[in-house]
């Protein structure tokens, strides 16, 4: 049974565990122990319970920590947090595996909050944290992008001399701080390292991308090959974002062609779309075509790439028969896809196109509209003249609108000198923010063309 759970095979382990029952052998802490394993395993919340069940019929969890702690795991696996939390605060005695068995489930489930209430008061029972609870709250850190709660993890990294002989701490620390954009720190720990992984510069190298440092992401990326650190296409991804962002074209294609020797292309398809993506921010709309065409399976991600790309050049009707043949191949649109099509239609100023995307959105894939929709019909109603529809459209948003709306009303208004509109649109920019220069700048030039 135990070799059938280890190996992957939890399906078979339950098997055994009903004929061992079906011989009237009764089974024992081991034995639950390995199954509710295989339940986790599997996602088998049902079996699961079952054993639950038979397992407090039993009195075992209050002889075995063990036991207490697989279960614990093994709600968490299945998405009942509520159930594991309900296992943990039974326990007559906890140690640093209950413990990390909650804040693991919290973190993966989206609950980082929570996860970092549990660090809290595991210190406060006096529990020391190991490897595992530092990671996952590095991790719940960086998920809220919050500093200040790190300090005392990064503390007790220190203390605890992780950061010299713990490379998935101190990876996890690295990461933590890059995703906050704290990349002067995340620098400072990366630069301390004695030895780094590929880890190690994915992390850093995200960072810099993400928060438009690409220069430095590429001079990273050159430095790890330089080290003797063979990029994976984590790298090659991040790599090629930081290139669209800069618009570096020519280091982007000498990337590409890394990534063709390599034939990634055909193996990761996330490494291709980034790809796509790369080529259509810089406007190499050919070059982006040409990669799009050959990549062996094409999910939503390339078909919005390109999509924008052309969008970007106003290239709307390449735009509207992309979708139609998209749809035609399989992949689904997505939120993202109707951003690009109604921005399309937004800069081609076809209102009734546009409205009759806006309403597909919902009727026909049940995607409800986000502000960035909404914000495209009303730059479009905009461009046509139609201030007083505008208008009365952004009052009836399930949002409220942002600056970017109300910009977008000041500019038609400043473009066709309606003043009436234009005090009405300022005056709403200024409720969300009195500094705004830029609503500033053209009520201006809206009173100055009167």
């Amino acid at each position: 049974m135990e070799g059938y759970t280890e190996s992957g095979n939890g399906s078979e382990a339950l098997i055994r565990l009903e004929e061992m029952e079906a011989e009237g052998i009764s089974p024992d802490n081991v034995t639950y122990i390995c199954c509710l394993k295989a339940c986790g395993s599997m996602k088998d919340l049902v079996k699961g319970e079952y054993l639950h069940d038979e397992i407090e019929r039993k009195g075992f969890l209050d002889k075995d920590l063990v036991l207490g702690n697989t279960l614990i795991d093994m709600y968490v696996k299945c998405g009942s947090l509520s159930k594991a939390r309900e296992v943990f605060d039974k326990l007559l005695i906890r140690n640093v595996v209950s413990w990390n068995a909650l804040i693991e489930g919290y973190v993966e489930n989206g609950h980082s909050e929570k996860a970092l209430e549990c660090f809290e008061r595991m210190s406060f029972d006096g529990i020391n944290p190991d490897d595992i609870t530092l990671s996952c709250c590095l991790k719940a850190c960086g998920n809220l992008g919050i500093i200040g709660k790190e300090s005392k993890i990064h503390e007790e990294i220190v203390k605890q001399g992780l950061l010299g002989k713990n490379l998935v701490v101190a990876n996890a620390l690295i990461h933590m701080y890059a995703k906050c954009g704290h990349l002067a720190k995340a620098q400072e720990v990366f630069n301390g390292l004695v030895v780094r992984d590929v880890v190690s510069w994915n992390a850093l190298i995200t960072g810099y991308a993400e928060h438009g440092h690409g220069n430095e992401a590429i001079r990273c990326f050159d430095n790890m090959k330089k080290g003797g650190i063979t990029p994976d296409p984590v790298t090659y991804m991040c790599a090629l974002k930081a290139c669209g962002n800069q618009g570096a074209t020519a280091r982007g294609g000498e990337i590409h062609a890394e990534i063709e020797s390599k034939g990634l292309l055909e193996t990761h398809l996330f490494v291709g779309s980034t790809l796509v993506d790369m080529y259509a921010k810089c406007g190499s709309l050919m070059k982006a075509q040409q990669v799009f065409n050959k990549l062996p399976i094409r999910n939503i991600v390339p078909w919005n790439a390109l999509m924008a790309g052309y969008a970007q050049r106003g290239e709307s009707d390449i735009v509207f028969g992309m979708f139609d043949r998209m749809l035609g191949e399989g992949p689904r649109p997505n939120p993202i896809t109707f951003v690009v099509v109604l921005n399309a239609c937004s800069r081609a100023g076809l209102f009734y196109k546009c409205q009759s995307y806006f309403e597909a959105m919902s009727k026909d894939y049940g995607i409800s509209p986000a502000i960035e929709h909404q914000s495209c019909l009303i730059d479009v109603l905009c461009r046509s003249g139609q201030l007083e529809k505008a208008i009365t459209m952004v009052k009836k948003m399930p949002s409220s609108p942002d600056l970017v709306v109300w910009h977008t009303i000041l500019g038609a208004c400043q473009k066709c000198g309606n003043v009436k509109f234009g005090e009405r649109a300022f005056e709403e920019a200024m409720q969300l923010d009195d500094n705004d220069s830029a609503a500033y700048a053209m009520m201006s030039q809206i009173y100055g063309g009167r």
